[in-house]
């Protein structure tokens, strides 16, 4: 998973691949938080760290939240039990590998694209900073940890989550393909929920609700991320919600995010959440609002850092529902 859609080559090593020296290292991305720790780190490690986007957590946390929104939304009836911690912490670890796998595998399909797209140009595989054999390497690495996690769950959560490794392993080709790979990604991103809600019950009719609701979510935030990349996409033939809405772009996320406020209120609803799920659904909203409101005062240029909010934006689910469950 991805920070959101990410940007291919056909030559299965088209640069040399010689050792960087601390100076050869380009710089962090503009989304980068945590440059001060990857500077006292040694410099073999970086590349793989950046190829993980470690350096740059929204993705961890957009791929975690929507597992611990399942968590809470099924206790809202019941209440939170101690196990919950257990399983919170589980998907959690699931959330740093499998969004490292996810990140991984996306530059892996995407080097030839990246080296084209100057924001993700001196990514580690295009800048030469990792081989491609390397990369497989770590990949590995990293599905093998989500296996462990994989592992530890009941045996239905066991069934739905095989049923996502097609989803996250087409993602990356959707953008050649098709103008809605956000709404592939929005499946892809959510399906946490699904794995969370069989690990602790049933997948009702309520949970698909709260599911499509949050696919149409990331709908809306990964079409605000793509707004940095709309000209270079157009250049090179990568299609994205961004292109598709043109001058309406803001407006179409904006959209989406009134629909997965619509949606996600009638899924607390069906859940009991009563007027404590209506509060969410209202500040959900206004968070969206804020979000658009922004954008348009920018002119776009604040996309990164719109999209980045969204995070508070899943932290005001999650709280309600939470606070639902313990009411």
């Amino acid at each position: 998973m991805t920070d959101a859609p990410d940007k291919t080559l056909t030559d299965p090593d088209p640069m040399p691949h010689q050792p960087h020296d601390d100076a050869d290292l380009p710089v962090s991305p503009a989304d980068a938080v945590a440059a001060p720790l990857f500077a006292n780190l040694p410099s073999q490690a970086r590349p793989f760290l950046s190829l993980a986007r470690i350096d740059r957590p929204v993705g961890i946390w957009l791929l975690a939240l929507p597992c611990w929104i399942g968590l809470a939304f099924m206790a809202i009836p019941l209440g939170l039990e101690w196990i919950d911690l257990w399983w919170a912490a589980l998907f959690g670890i699931g959330a740093v590998a499998m969004r490292g796998a996810g990140c991984t595998w996306n530059d892996i399909t995407d080097r030839e694209i990246d080296a084209q797209v100057a924001r993700t140009a001196a990514r580690p595989i295009p800048s030469g900073q990792i081989t491609l054999r390397n990369a497989y390497i770590f990949l590995g690495v990293q599905l093998f940890v989500g296996f462990l996690v994989w592992l530890c769950l009941p045996l239905d959560a066991k069934i739905v989550a095989l049923l996502a490794v097609p989803l996250v392993a087409a993602y990356p080709y959707m953008k050649r393909i098709t103008f809605w790979p956000q709404a592939w990604l929005g499946l892809t991103f959510n399906w946490g929920i699904l794995v969370a809600a069989a690990t602790v019950g049933e997948l009702g009719f309520a949970v698909f609700v709260l599911f499509s609701s949050m696919a149409l979510w990331t709908i809306a935030y990964d079409t605000i991320y793509a707004l940095q990349d709309r000209e270079d996409d157009a250049l090179i033939g990568v299609k994205s919600t961004a292109r598709l809405f043109g001058g309406r772009a803001v407006t179409g996320a904006f959209v989406f995010h009134l629909g997965a406020t619509a949606q996600m209120s009638l899924a607390a609803h069906l859940m009991g959440a009563g007027r404590i799920g209506a509060m969410t659904g209202l500040l959900f909203l206004v968070h969206g609002i804020w979000q658009a409101a922004r954008l348009k005062r920018s002119n776009e240029q604040d996309a990164l850092a719109v999209f980045k909010s969204n995070v508070w934006a899943g932290v005001i689910i999650l709280g309600g529902f939470v606070l639902a469950a313990i009411v």
